[in-house]
């Protein structure tokens, strides 16, 4: 499992099935808290055993805005969950980081 803190490339494109994005507690010296996105081989990986495969964390991040994609809120936990994609993109501008993908539209599950 790859885990990547605070990446130099300012856009991230990667090929995976699922993410879970969620936080971290703030860094000292920090104003914000650390986003993390998870990248998955699998949907769903919440209800799985599954590592993920590589993980990004951006520290200092105020917010996520999330652009175009079929997201899940679980009330049980903290993450977001983004199921069936082709690709995910990861656009950090500031402290701001905008996700967007290409996902299967899936309209049950």
């Amino acid at each position: 499992m790859d885990i990547i803190r605070d990446p130099k490339e300012k856009v991230i494109k990667v090929a995976t099935k699922s993410a879970l994005v969620g936080r971290l507690p703030r860094d000292e010296g920090k104003k914000f808290k650390t986003a993390v996105i998870r990248l998955f081989n699998v949907n769903n990986p919440h209800k799985t055993t599954e590592f993920p495969v590589k993980t990004y964390e951006f520290s200092d991040t105020e917010k996520i805005r999330l652009k175009r994609l079929n997201v899940s809120y679980y009330l049980e936990g903290n993450d977001l969950v983004i199921n069936d994609l082709e690709e995910i993109n990861i656009l950090r501008e500031g402290n701001k980081l905008i996700i967007r993908g290409y996902q299967i539209e899936v309209e049950k599950r």
